[in-house]
């Protein structure tokens, strides 16, 4: 499975409403420690069917950047039934962002 690009539109059916655990990456293009991230978010978006992977662009929605609290990125959120269970800041090795899903 590919990673999702998540907006404000379909935030709710593909993130809100999803049966499976949730792994959001809140990101911008300017930012390298986010480019460090994705190549891993994308990885495991591949490896891992069992999970919903998305990523928010914080520049094109910043309402729903707001709506968790993002100060700084990369943002790392696992949901799960809608809800917030895991978060973290900053760039993380794999091992790490899998242990947050575990």
């Amino acid at each position: 499975m590919s990673v999702l690009k998540i907006d404000k539109n379909n935030f709710d059916a593909l993130v809100r409403n999803s049966e499976k655990k949730v792994l959001l990456d809140f990101y911008a293009d300017w930012c390298g420690p986010c480019r460090m991230v994705s190549p891993i978010v994308e990885e495991i978006a591949a490896e891992h069917p069992e999970y919903t992977v998305g990523k928010i662009n914080v520049d094109e929605e910043p309402e729903l950047a707001a709506s968790f609290q993002v100060m700084s990125i990369p943002a790392l959120f696992v949901l799960e039934n809608g809800k917030v269970v895991e978060q973290s800041v900053g760039a993380k090795p794999k091992a790490q962002i899998l242990a947050m899903l575990g």
